[in-house]
């Protein structure tokens, strides 16, 4: 019933969004694509000063480094926030209809943000999808496995009837942040962040022309620390003793793409998804073959999962970021994207090579 009555609100808020939008956007545009995926507006007048919301820390990150002090840059998910549990409320989608741009990661991150871009259409919002035009990879087959049991237990639970119709509807909502069978973790390889970077440069360029150069050395000066980033995890993840690692959530399909490495993940893309009985028992038959050290979790979820296996094992669990938020103390040690992904190569070299 819950998703009945968001659902409902954020629908009833179209026709008041469409009209605020109309009257308080600095951008008097529609937003077209090109050929590269990077959207093309009508320029902002020379005074404006670019109004942008972005959906959760990474895109707000490179967004940040991008525009400079020539645009608001907000989050609209708040720090310590799992991206995936969050919708938004009625003042976000406000909020969103009062901005020049909405920046979004898109590959199915954000599981809210169709039925927001079908609010606001009609108004001058830019919409940019920062992984357009990516290799977007599928998700994993544990993953696959789960969606299917879910959608099996919400065709039953419809036969029952009304009363588990309405069930029906909450499990949905309950698992309503799924990715569609795509991976959207690419913004935990440093070439597939550089990317994105450049599509948010040329989004940026497109609705405020007359800054494009200085949106061009921003984006040039962070594309430069992406690259030695990437070099470094080059450097060290190259001569490890194994190439395999084990981990909570599967978000580490680029990455280990990227560098060699073999992802082997207890559960599927999303966080919250609990593994099934089966595929605990092979992670686990798996970690004692091949004398794994290490099980890896995240931070923003809990880590019992991991826990649970370290323990039969004998082995240690250990943090390997996703990178979703930033909790509390990655803010008071002044951590961001850059140092949390160095924090993160420590943790597979110090596992890979023991």
């Amino acid at each position: 019933m819950k998703f009945r009555i968001h659902h409902l609100a954020i629908l009833s808020l179209s026709a008041l969004l469409i009209a605020a939008g109309c009257g308080n956007n600095a951008v008097n545009s529609s937003t077209t694509t090109n050929a590269s995926g990077a959207a093309e507006a009508t320029a902002l007048p020379e005074s404006s000063k670019l109004n942008i919301k972005v959906s959760f820390y990474p895109i707000y990150e490179f967004t940040k480094n991008v525009a400079g002090d020539l645009a608001d840059v907000e989050a609209l998910i708040p720090a310590g926030i799992e991206p995936h549990d969050w919708e938004p409320t009625a003042k976000d989608m406000a909020e969103i209809s009062d901005a020049d741009m909405l920046i979004y990661n898109g590959a199915g991150m954000e599981g809210w943000v169709d039925q927001v871009l079908e609010s606001v259409s009609g108004t001058p919002l830019i919409t940019v999808e920062a992984s357009k035009g990516l290799d977007i990879m599928e998700g994993t087959e544990e993953e696959e496995e789960e969606a299917d049991h879910h959608h099996e237990e919400g065709e039953h639970v419809h036969e029952e009837g009304e009363h588990a119709h309405e069930e029906g509807e909450h499990a949905h909502e309950e698992h309503s942040h799924d990715h569609g069978g795509l991976d959207p973790h690419v913004w935990l390889n440093p070439t597939l962040a550089i990317q994105e970077v450049r599509n948010i440069e040329a989004a940026l360029a497109a609705a405020a022309p007359e800054h494009a150069e200085d949106f061009k050395t921003n984006a040039d000066a962070y594309v430069a620390k992406l690259e030695q980033l990437d070099q470094e995890f080059k450097d060290g993840l190259k001569d490890t003793k194994r190439k395999d690692f084990i981990t909570q959530h599967a978000a580490f399909g680029y990455l280990a793409k990227q560098y060699g490495l073999t992802q082997v993940p207890i559960a599927g893309l999303s966080p919250e998804q609990e593994p099934s009985a089966a595929n605990m028992s092979k992670i686990v038959e798996f970690a004692k073959e091949h004398k794994v050290k290490t099980i890896f979790f995240e931070t923003l979820v809990s880590s019992s999962v991991a826990d649970t296996i370290a323990k039969e094992i004998g082995a240690k669990a250990a943090v390997l970021n996703p990178i979703e938020g930033l909790t509390e103390e990655d803010r008071s040690q002044n951590l961001d994207y850059l140092g949390i992904m160095r924090q993160n190569l420590e943790a597979l070299k110090s596992a890979l090579n023991e």
